[in-house]
């Protein structure tokens, strides 16, 4: 053992108490390495659930880094005080040199202890909206929806997020506190429909597809204002009506998943369809033109012709 480490310091120039150090430290990252994947082995194979196991895995990882981390800086700083005045230096050379990952591991931090959001949430920050599928050290990851996909679909992209983004961009969750959203579908229907009838059928429609949510809902809120400050009077569905230039709006209202609101919209719509079809009463409103012709209105030729010929006269 003497002999490679006076043939590494001649060769290299660390000295036999570096070479000590260096192999220590490979040694103490190495059984931490192997203790982790061991625990985390035993602890996985009777977990199932995604979003379980991937905690476990990610909390495994932050746990073994800092024990690392610790153990090095044991090894190859001396006393408790020479660790503590390194890392004060350190730090403050850092503030000012990494401003933004260090703004960014802070946001981290945050993120961990306040939990605006977790791995699978449903979020919108600044511009960006998608699905949680990863928070690590300087970003999170988003599963973009919106942008040119309606209805809260997926558009197959991953944007990643500075962590630092928590401290300047407003955040909206869809998935904690009151866990629904409300969703509105506006049916324009003409003057002349039987407003009253296609609102009781909208309002059926609604009442049938929102039934059992609404009592689930009622739960939901129960729960989120032991925290918040929420207040509903209304949970179940219902129809509003209001005048619009070509017609009369019927705007439904109802709470749906966030996850869901595409495929609720869908199913209320195929009903709206089928049953406005079996009322020759009511037709819904859209863009037209209408065209006024003396001679088809008043049966007067002559004026007819000579209005047009005049017209003509005067264009030439």
């Amino acid at each position: 053992m003497n002999v490679v480490q006076e043939w590494i310091e001649r060769t290299i120039g660390l000295s036999p108490g570096l070479q000590e150090k260096i192999i220590i430290s490979f040694v103490a990252i190495g059984a931490i390495w192997i203790i982790r994947s061991i625990i985390l082995r035993i602890s996985l194979r009777r977990v199932d659930d995604p979003t379980t196991r991937y905690r476990w895995q990610k909390t495994s990882n932050y746990i073994a880094v800092v024990l690392a981390l610790m153990l090095v800086g044991r090894i190859w700083i001396a006393g408790l005080q020479s660790l503590i005045t390194f890392f004060g230096l350190l730090s403050a050379g850092l503030a000012i040199a990494l401003r933004d990952p260090i703004m960014n591991f802070v946001g981290w931090i945050f993120i961990l202890w306040r939990r605006p959001f977790s791995v699978g949430d449903r979020i919108q920050i600044g511009v960006h909206a998608g699905d949680v599928i990863d928070v690590r050290i300087f970003q999170f990851t988003l599963a973009e929806i919106r942008n040119w996909v309606d209805a809260d679909q997926n558009t197959g992209r991953i944007i990643h997020v500075p962590n630092s983004k928590v401290f300047t961009e407003a955040q909206a969750n869809f998935s904690k506190g009151f866990h629904y959203i409300w969703n509105e579908i506006p049916v324009l229907i003409t003057f002349e429909s039987d407003w009253k009838q296609a609102k009781q059928i909208l309002q059926t429609i609604a009442s049938e597809h929102a039934e059992e949510l609404s009592g689930s809902a009622e739960q939901r809120v129960r729960e989120a204002a032991r925290r918040y400050l929420m207040i509903f009077t209304k949970l179940s569905p219902t129809v509003y009506t209001c005048v619009r230039d070509s017609g009369v709006l019927l705007t439904i209202r109802y709470l749906c998943e966030p996850r869901q609101r595409r495929e609720t919209e869908q199913a209320i719509w195929e009903d709206v369809l089928d049953e406005f079809a079996k009322h020759d009463t009511i037709d819904f409103a859209y863009p037209t033109r209408r065209i006024y012709s003396r001679l088809l209105e008043t049966g007067d030729v002559e004026t007819d012709h000579i209005k047009t010929h005049m017209a003509g006269d005067g264009n030439d």
